[in-house]
Order: C-alpha cells, then sequence, then structure tokens
C-alpha cells in the first residue's frame, strides 16, 4: 500500500487554515512513519507502544488544545485533526492520547488547586506521568448516577471504597481522576501509583483495542490527603463535562478509522483482478460500496466541522457532540464492515488494518456513551422529554383493574 493520502471528495481542505493542516499533516506523517510499521505486531501481542510516548509529548499530543504551562492551545479544528490520524493509526493509540488529554490533563486544568495544576500538567504534558480516569463501574456503565465508589472523610484524609472498570491506561498510570460519592454529592480525587488500598490490575482476553492498556481500579480502605480532592466541581457536572471533551475527539477520530477502512479498501479494489482480468473495483457492487463509504465519510467531516466551530464560539451543547460521536463511529464501524466484505478472505488477516479497525470500534461504539444513549440524549433534545428513566406509574393514579399487569 502506498502512503495515505487523506481523503477529500469535495475539497474539504480548502475548509482548513494553513495552520490546521499542517498540524493535521505532521501527525499524519508520523503516524505513517512510526505507528503503521508496529501496530499490527502491537494488535497481536495486546501491547501500547509505550516507547512513542516521550515522542507523543514532544509533538505536544497532549493537551493540544489547553494553553499556558507550554501548551499550544490549539484550536478546535486542529485538535480534532490530531484524533482523526491517531484513530487512522489505531483507536488504542486515539484513546490514549484522548484520555492523557481530555479526561485528566482537562478535569486538573479546568477543576484542579494551583498546586495540583503545577505539579500535575507539565508532567502530563510531557508524558512523564501517565493517567487515567475512573468513573465507569462493574455495574455503573451508561448511568454513573448510579455510582457505588464512596468518599468518606477522616481527619485530614478521604478514604476511599469501591471499583471501577474498562480504565484506559488504568494499570500504568501515575495517577488516576476517580469519581466517588461523598456527603455533599459526586467530587473528583487524584489517587496516585502506589497509595496503599490501591490497586489497578490489567484487563486480559480482549479481542477490541488490543494495543491498548485496559484495567479495572480497586480501592479499599484506600487513604488519600485532603489535598487531593478537585476543589472546583461538585456533581456530576465535573465527569460529564470531561466525557464532552473526550467524546468531542472522538466524533473526529471516527472518521480516521473510516478513512483508514475506505482507502485500503478503493486500493485494494483496483489492484484485486477477477472476472475476464478486470479489477474488483469495476463491478457496480463494489462501487456501490465505496460510494457509500465516501459518501458518510464526507458528511461526517462537513458535522464535526461544524460542531468545531460551535466548540470555538462556546456554543456547543453535549447533545451537539452526542450527534457527533453517535454518527461517525457508526460511520466507522459501517466502513470497516463494507471494506472487510470488499477485501474477501483478506480482509480477516492482518496483512490489512480492516480487520485490525473493525474489532476496535465495537469498542469505541460502546464507550463513552453507547450508541442508542447518545440516541436518547439527541431524543430528548428534539423533543424535551427524557427517556433514561420514565416515572412509574403509581398505585393510586392506575386505573388498572385488579388482577390487571402494571409497569
Amino acid at each position: 500500500m502506498n502512503r495515505f493520502p487523506g481523503v477529500d471528495y469535495i475539497d474539504f481542505d480548502s475548509l482548513l487554515t494553513e495552520d490546521q493542516r499542517l498540524v493535521r499533516d505532521t501527525v499524519r506523517a508520523w503516524v505513517e512513519d512510526k505507528i503503521k510499521p508496529i501496530i499490527e505486531e502491537c494488535h497481536r501481542e495486546a501491547r501500547f507502544p509505550m516507547h512513542l510516548v516521550p515522542e507523543m509529548g514532544e509533538m505536544n499530543l497532549f493537551g493540544a488544545n489547553l494553553s499556558d504551562y507550554g501548551l499550544p492551545g490549539l484550536d478546535s479544528v486542529a485538535y480534532g485533526l490530531i484524533m482523526q490520524e491517531l484513530e487512522r493509526g489505531d483507536s488504542g493509540l486515539r484513546s490514549f492520547v484522548s484520555v492523557q488529554s481530555s479526561l485528566v490533563m482537562y478535569p486538573i486544568y479546568s477543576y484542579g488547586s494551583p498546586a495540583q495544576k503545577d505539579r500535575w500538567i507539565p508532567q502530563l504534558a510531557s508524558g512523564a506521568a501517565i493517567g487515567c480516569f475512573g468513573l465507569t463501574e462493574p455495574d455503573f456503565g451508561s448511568n454513573p448516577g448510579g455510582m457505588r465508589t464512596s468518599a468518606r472523610r477522616v481527619g485530614d484524609e478521604w478514604v476511599l471504597n469501591g471499583a471501577k472498570q474498562w480504565i484506559t491506561n488504568g494499570t500504568i498510570a501515575d495517577v488516576a481522576v476517580v469519581w466517588a460519592q461523598t456527603e455533599e454529592g459526586v467530587r473528583g480525587f487524584l489517587v496516585e501509583k502506589g497509595t496503599p488500598g490501591y490497586t489497578a490490575p490489567e484487563q486480559h482476553g480482549k479481542f477490541s483495542l488490543r494495543a491498548s492498556v485496559t484495567s479495572e481500579l480497586g480501592f479499599q480502605d484506600c487513604r488519600i490527603p485532603a489535598d487531593a480532592m478537585l476543589p472546583g466541581v461538585v456533581g456530576l457536572k465535573g465527569p460529564l463535562s470531561c466525557l464532552s471533551q473526550a467524546r468531542y475527539g472522538i466524533a473526529w477520530g471516527g472518521l480516521g478509522a473510516a478513512m483508514e477502512c475506505y482507502w485500503t479498501a478503493l486500493q485494494y479494489a483496483k489492484q484485486r483482478v477477477q472476472f475476464m482480468g478486470q479489477p474488483i473495483a469495476s463491478h457496480q457492487l463494489v462501487q456501490e460500496k465505496l460510494a457509500w463509504m465516501i459518501s458518510e465519510i464526507t458528511k461526517g467531516q462537513l458535522l464535526v466541522l461544524q460542531l468545531a466551530r460551535l466548540k470555538d464560539a462556546g456554543r456547543i451543547q453535549p447533545h451537539h457532540i452526542s450527534l457527533g460521536k453517535r454518527n461517525n463511529v457508526w460511520v466507522a464501524r459501517e466502513c470497516a464492515r463494507l471494506a472487510r466484505e470488499i477485501l474477501g478472505a483478506n480482509g480477516i488477516v492482518d496483512d490489512y488494518p480492516v480487520i485490525r479497525h473493525m474489532l476496535n470500534i465495537e469498542s469505541v461504539y460502546t464507550y463513552e456513551g453507547t450508541h442508542d444513549i447518545h440516541g436518547l440524549i439527541i431524543g430528548e433534545a428534539v423533543t424535551g422529554i427524557p427517556a433514561y428513566n420514565p416515572p412509574m406509574i403509581s398505585e393510586k393514579k392506575s386505573k388498572a383493574p385488579a388482577g390487571a399487569a402494571r409497569p
């Protein structure tokens, strides 16, 4: 396969600034040179390429959209293009950078004390320290309000008890941003690696996101100092605001996976010769698949570009981000499936990247808000009626006759 040239059906590049294109092209070249040659081996071995973390720090990929502490403060389009190119390399790579940036640096930057920011932001930006984000629990994913992890104040300490599940970077993290119930509501805490009572075993047996570290976090009478609490936010607003940052990046990242699958299928179809010496790209059935893929990728590009403009203008809403994440990850999932069909039996081997993206996108389709939950967020936005917890019909108000089934 030749080097990836980009996917641009309607001169999308003309909508970007020179600086935005430069950021994208720099990351694109790095992915081609450093990620593509090793990622299939990493996937086979279930290994994240840790040796590249310092390079990612030098490239300012961590917290690229933040300012201060020497961070570049890129606009939302440039940040999105970074996520696009990283996920074109691998969803696990984009997940690593997304967690470090949006779920660890962002809450510390936005809600941390000056001392917390001074200590952690420079280390996280350079990659000298790695972070993780503890919100999802074994029994509560889509409903974070049901979390059972608790924090109790005892003198000059907080005592944490509970568990978190499906945590990217957990085992290798130097600091975990952990959300827990307290007497005053949900609060965020910075828990350092090696703290007594804190464990982070790795999740094994994954067939998706294999080139990524996924962990469980455990807290058993885990004592942390009082100043480990993030002072700037109380309630679910804290973790949900972090998720909005990450989901925005995923909307761009999904396009990267879709682009890689489309481009691979296109190159393959033009080279694979069958039936009277003609490439399969000449067949109507194949062309229809390619036409669908390029159409949906193009629409997805325009969607995230508008989301970026709303974000930079301070007008973006969570349901806007839900539309982007839901649509573009679905597009990536379908593009991976169609590309696998075009490649035939070659679509299931890692001589080509399609099956890896196909497996990875199953996780992305589910995490940071499932496809269905984002549908409900959009549904609430357009109807004004939340469907997460429909009100129960009380016995007194029910008109059902005795013995009839009640909801």
